[in-house]
């Protein structure tokens, strides 16, 4: 039985790496076409056209794109396999946690990158915290697809 538990704990790892990894790349979809959604709006201020148009960068220069992916994982980490852990010890599976989880983690990662965001009080440094907390909420959902729907560390008693 030690071995089984152990498997299912690897198992539960490798769904956490996986559903991270890919709801980061998912966040940073949304984060591009959040802004291209905003920018297409009566009135858009001029910096979410910019904002919505620099990603293509990313996607023409393929570095500059790889780049992106690993800063936002290493601004992302610590937060985001603390919530996981969280998750997985107490078997939460609550879509809108995940989801809430997902948004705290982005918006801290974002407070990383741009210390002085929370005193500065430009409409624009709001505007890209609930931008990328809309997109935490988005990856927040996407991992919960791939890992948090069977969150819990301790197999359920039907598979012991």
């Amino acid at each position: 039985m030690g071995m089984a538990t152990a498997k299912h704990v690897m198992k539960r790892i490798l769904m956490m790496l996986a559903g991270y990894l890919v709801a980061i790349l998912v966040g940073l979809v949304a984060v591009v076409a959040i802004y291209a959604a905003l920018s297409s709006l009566p009135n858009a201020p001029a910096y979410f056209d910019v904002m919505g148009v620099t990603p293509i960068a990313a996607l023409v220069v393929p570095p500059l794109g790889m780049f992106i992916y690993f800063l936002t994982i290493v601004v992302t980490a610590l937060q985001t396999l603390i919530f996981a852990l969280i998750a997985e010890f107490f078997s939460l599976r609550n879509v809108l946690m995940h989801m809430v989880f997902g948004a705290a983690a982005a918006a801290g990662g974002f407070f990383l990158i741009w210390p002085s965001s929370a005193e500065d009080m430009d409409p624009e440094r709001w505007a890209d915290i609930g931008i990328i907390a809309a997109a935490g909420l988005v990856a927040g959902l996407i991992y919960w697809l791939i890992a948090g729907r069977e969150a819990g560390f301790r197999r359920p008693l039907s598979q012991l």
